[in-house]
């Protein structure tokens, strides 16, 4: 028995070296079609996998952003309690262990990608939200303070910053439309 089992392998592996039929004509046509097919699917393939890794990192960035986005005002309001912390006569122990403790949670969110929105010098109406307007010597447009912090979060805009603009005074508009009479 265990010369026919012998002789079966001896079979098999003679027929898999065994060369293969030359092809013909109509064969050969179909051979590349068939080739050609592949490679495009395997193209294909590759691109549908990068697609969906891109896909997968936009999905996580967006899920990171949004829970940012809800930590904002609990972030705003600890920032006010340090002021208001800062202000009072309570221990200095106290104000630096909430100090240390903004500091890591800042951190840790800027790591992240958490960035404040610059909201100095002109008003940019795609970085910033006027929410009042004020009589100034500034040049009209001017931002004269910061009323909320803005943040974005891997250059995607989360917040604007809310601010108070400068507008002319009255006396520098009267002046101006005598000079233009």
């Amino acid at each position: 028995m265990a010369e026919g089992k012998e002789k079966d392998k001896d079979k098999e592996v003679s027929a898999n070296e065994a060369p293969l039929p030359p092809l013909q004509e109509g064969n050969e046509k179909e051979l590349a079609e068939a080739k050609d097919r592949l490679l495009r699917m395997a193209a294909e393939f590759d691109n549908y996998k990068k697609k969906m890794a891109k896909d997968m990192d936009a999905s996580r960035t967006m899920g990171k952003a949004e829970l940012v986005k809800a930590l904002l005002p609990a972030l705003d309001e600890f920032e006010m309690a340090l002021y208001a912390l800062g202000n009072s006569a309570k221990s200095d122990c106290n104000v630096k262990g909430m100090e240390m403790v903004f500091s890591n949670v800042l951190g840790t969110l800027r790591s992240a990608g958490l960035r404040e929105i610059e909201a100095k010098g002109k008003y940019d109406p795609y970085r910033h939200e006027i929410v009042m307007t004020r009589e100034s010597e500034e040049a009209e447009g001017t931002i004269l303070e910061v009323v909320r912090k803005g943040y974005s979060f891997n250059d995607l805009m989360l917040r604007p910053s809310a601010v108070i603009v400068s507008k002319k005074t009255d006396v520098l508009n009267e002046k101006e439309e005598e000079n233009k009479k």
